[in-house]
């Protein structure tokens, strides 16, 4: 995956877009949101950083501008993380 955007979020940690070529069909590109929380470096060993959000599309603009979008407002990745939080707990409750 080819990092496409990146920047610190306020308090700490950052926000990432990553986006690589599909394999084969109609879908050329795939882009990934996910955020970094832990500030520190030592506390990230063995631990994956949450992927909040995803798209695909037939250019690489299509499959990462929106994802773009998402990671440059504060706001948004606010509501994404809270999402993920959220689907987070369903899961857990559902095991």
């Amino acid at each position: 995956m080819v990092t496409t955007y990146t920047r610190e979020l306020p308090g700490g940690g950052h926000v990432i877009v990553e986006l690589e070529m599909a394999e084969g069909g109609a879908i050329a590109y795939r882009a990934v949101l996910w955020v970094e929380r832990r500030t520190d470096p030592l506390r990230r060993d063995g631990h994956e950083p949450p992927i909040l959000a995803e798209s695909a599309g037939e250019t690489a603009g299509r499959a990462a501008d929106p994802l773009v979008a998402i990671a440059a407002d504060n706001v948004l990745v606010a509501r994404a993380i809270r999402d993920w939080q959220q689907k987070r707990e369903l899961e857990t409750k559902s095991d």
